[in-house]
């Protein structure tokens, strides 16, 4: 069996679907593919079904309705460790994060095992393509906002492409992380941390998607702000037991130039 699964949440990505399947299906080591999808009006489920028919590594995850990003992960992640994955990615379905990626990411886990590998779109200056200047500014000031409100020390901190030890996700008390949109990122970064777990950012180059509609919304963003206070004041309160401590305490790494060709 695989020991790698890379999950993606969708609603209404029934344009990118069959390019990011054939994208992945060609990449130099082989993933298994989880589609958590919350009812799409759209048709997604059924085009996931009708590759799974001659794609024994596409599985997915229907549900009832649109119920918020960090709902589908956690259900992603509970559905792979239930199935033994040991590297578990997440990536977007509309192709800003790239597929041929999730080798880089994976090489980087593999290297510095347990840890979390993060493609950054931050940690070598910024690497977003189409994206208009005011949502350039806006993700870069909220990852300074998170790293100023929480200590976390990484670039990227609301980046929704990502490698995992399994041993992270077994830690982390999933049942009780609390964002449901994009703060779930941030949430997910700091309890890694805060447990010790090494974290890599990869250097990404993001593009903004070119079909379907973005799910961002003012809603989401305020979330995010008022997440990120809930959650370093609930910390105060909480004890971490360390599982591990990184090389260098308190710090995240970036990953070496030469990682990608391993």
């Amino acid at each position: 069996m695989n020991d790698r699964l890379v999950i993606i949440p969708t609603y209404n990505e029934k344009e990118n679907i069959s390019e990011l399947f054939s994208r992945i299906s060609k990449l130099s080591i082989s993933f298994d593919v989880l589609i958590v999808d919350d009812n799409s009006p759209d048709g997604t489920a059924g085009m996931v079904k009708e590759y799974q028919e001659s794609n024994s590594n596409v599985h997915i995850i229907e549900r009832e309705g649109k119920l918020g990003l960090g709902t589908a992960y956690i259900a992603g992640f509970k559905w792979a460790l239930e199935k033994n994955y040991e590297y578990i990615c997440e990536m977007d379905a509309d192709l800003s994060h790239s597929p041929e990626d999730l080798v880089r990411l994976y090489n980087n886990c593999i290297e510095k095992k347990p840890c979390l590998a993060i493609g950054s779109r931050y940690i070598s200056g910024v690497n977003v393509v189409n994206w208009p200047l005011g949502r350039v500014i806006m993700s870069y000031m909220a990852s300074i906002y998170v790293r100023a409100i929480t200590g976390l020390p990484v670039k990227d901190t609301t980046a929704g492409f990502k490698c995992y030890h399994r041993s992270i996700l077994e830690t982390i008390k999933l049942d009780k992380v609390n964002s449901k949109g994009y703060a779930f990122q941030i949430e997910m970064k700091f309890h890694a941390w805060k447990y010790g777990f090494r974290i890599i950012e990869v250097p990404i180059i993001f593009t903004n998607r070119e079909r379907g509609v973005s799910k961002m919304s003012g809603g989401i963003f305020n979330e995010a702000i008022w997440g990120v206070l809930k959650l370093r004041w609930k910390s105060f309160f909480y004890k971490y037991d360390r599982i591990h401590e990184p090389e260098e305490k308190n710090k995240t790494m970036t990953a070496r130039p030469d990682s990608s060709n391993k």
